[in-house]
């Protein structure tokens, strides 16, 4: 009934707003302009898509579902240069997410720099379609062109299955819904206390007696996601968030923990030993595995939360390795321990990255909780702390990605109240006002966002029990997002973003995506 209310809702709303063929644009491209030419009717005879690369066929048989879904016709793919729907990549376009899209009187031209890049300028074609309500019920399309390409290369959502399994299905449905919006990296968090998830040939136990993704079934979702420009990064969180790997192989922890019970999902607080040659040996085959099944070129080792001083401070053979290395402080073990973790993701060609820990997990922290090699890319997360680790990073030469825990962590709250039952441990409020106003850059010049690599929604699965829930803490905040990562500031706007986003939470709700409806954003007269 709710989902019914919300829709009800939404369709008077995007009613009562002007309809054009910028209504629904998100996010909202860095150039358009409208053309001074008659619209393209779909009517005509003999109107076909070619796509002139072999490369563009998804895109193009994605367009043919648009154009059926939007406009009830049937447009067939043709091989012929003279189709009034062209699609082609162009080597002269700059950056390789870069389109244009020209719609006239004579047809639709649609021309990127990749195959990512016009299928970006699919996207953008369906957006026009769906806000551009009279056009497209004419079976039209108004005169415009578009000239467009991201602020950032790296815009990404990530999902939880460790705490929360999430079936393949599930994931791909997500996949669906992020590439409308130009996202181009699903980040799985594959592992942590509450389960391991990916299936390791050389170490089944550790998926023994719990829900898992087999390496055939991550083959097949990394080429859904794929075919759809999505890089899908894994994460394996170390030396902390582990207890799924200790109860599995108990020999890896601490010396002090060779007595506790190791119960996944309910032990906490526990960490890999940094000074047992078995942790490497495991985790060398491990990363050796994940580096093989996946193509992107990262591999992501967490590297946060690590409760250093009920683990490294109290077992034996982490104690004397601080001596042997004249340590004065535990959490410099972090450095021969990722010293030897980090060779292993190098030597199978892969780049590592890390959660950005600051020295001190409050303010005022100065400095990284251990000195990072210049190659890892790290991401700001911690909540308030941001700009410190924009700045280290600029000075250290880090590569970041932007997750703000204040404008990015899906998993808070929506609004004051908003189901208690399942954030109750005091998080705080993230509006979808709040996360619009999220800049990457921080405001600072140019020069000093040079290493900002993009964005990042993630969102956490301890409450997050299946897809339903999914999707609605991430509609629509996860549209904010993804116009943060992709619209330069000066084409941003809040009032903009309102009236185009009810066309596109309405669509999502039409395709069955459970969204939360915004009724705090609207005006009362």
């Amino acid at each position: 009934m709710k989902n019914y209310l919300g829709l009800i809702f939404l369709l008077f709303a995007f009613t009562a707003i002007a309809q054009n063929n910028r209504s629904a644009l998100l996010p909202m491209p860095n150039h358009i302009e409208q053309l001074q030419s008659k619209p393209f009717s779909l009517t005509g005879k003999n109107i076909s898509i070619h796509p002139e690369q072999p490369e563009l066929k998804f895109a193009a048989t994605t367009l043919k579902a648009i154009l059926k879904d939007r406009m009830q016709i049937n447009i067939p793919l043709s091989g012929s240069r003279q189709s009034a729907i062209r699609l082609t990549i162009d080597p002269q376009l700059n950056g390789k997410e870069h389109y244009k899209l020209k719609i006239d009187q004579k047809g639709i031209t649609i021309s990127g720099a990749s195959a990512a890049a016009v299928f970006y300028g699919v996207m953008t074609v369906d957006q026009i379609l769906l806000g551009d309500v009279c056009t497209t019920n004419r079976k039209e399309m108004a005169a415009v062109s578009i000239d467009d390409a991201p602020r950032f290369e790296y815009r990404a959502l990530m999902l939880d299955p460790a705490r929360h399994f999430l079936p393949v299905e599930d994931v791909k449905f997500y996949i669906d819904q992020m590439v409308r919006y130009k996202y181009n990296v699903l980040q799985l968090h594959l592992t942590d206390d509450q389960g391991w998830r990916m299936e390791i040939k050389k170490h089944p136990k550790l998926t023994a007696g719990q829900p898992f993704y087999t390496q055939e079934e991550l083959t097949d979702l990394i080429h859904y996601a794929a075919e759809r420009h999505i890089e899908i990064i894994p994460e394996l969180d170390i030396p902390g968030h582990t207890v799924a790997v200790l109860a599995a192989y108990p020999e890896l922890g601490c010396t002090h923990t060779d007595t506790i019970e190791k119960n996944v999902g309910k032990t906490v607080d526990l960490m890999l030993c940094a000074n047992n040659e078995k942790v490497y040996t495991v985790y060398k085959d491990i990363i050796d595995e994940v580096s093989a099944l996946f193509p992107s070129r990262y591999i992501h080792l967490g590297g946060d939360e690590a409760v250093i001083e009920k683990n490294w401070t109290k077992c034996e053979r982490c104690q004397k390795m601080m001596k042997e290395l004249k340590y004065e402080k535990a959490s410099q073990l972090m450095i021969p321990f990722f010293d030897r973790m980090l060779s292993f993701v190098r030597a199978d060609g892969k780049q590592p990255i890390l959660w950005c820990e600051l020295d001190n997990i409050r303010m005022p922290a100065n400095d990284y909780l251990f000195p990072y090699p210049k190659d890892v890319t790290l991401v700001s997360w911690r909540y308030g702390l941001t700009p410190t680790c924009q700045e280290l990073t600029r000075q250290h030469g880090n590569p970041l990605i932007m997750a703000p825990g204040e404008f990015a962590y899906l998993d808070y709250p929506q609004f004051k109240g908003d189901l208690p039952e399942f954030n109750n441990w005091g998080m705080p409020v993230t509006t979808l006002e709040t996360c619009y106003q999220f800049d990457p850059g921080y405001g600072r010049p140019a020069s000093e966002q040079a290493h900002i690599l993009g964005v990042m929604g993630t969102l956490w699965g301890e409450a997050i029990k299946d897809i339903n829930r999914v999707t609605y803490m991430t509609y629509p905040r996860g549209l904010a997002l993804a116009e943060a990562g992709w619209t330069q500031m000066e084409h941003r706007s809040w009032d903009s973003f309102k009236e185009r986003l009810y066309p596109n939470l309405t669509n999502l709700m039409k395709n069955g995506v459970s969204v939360r409806v915004p009724f705090e954003i609207v005006k009362r007269k």
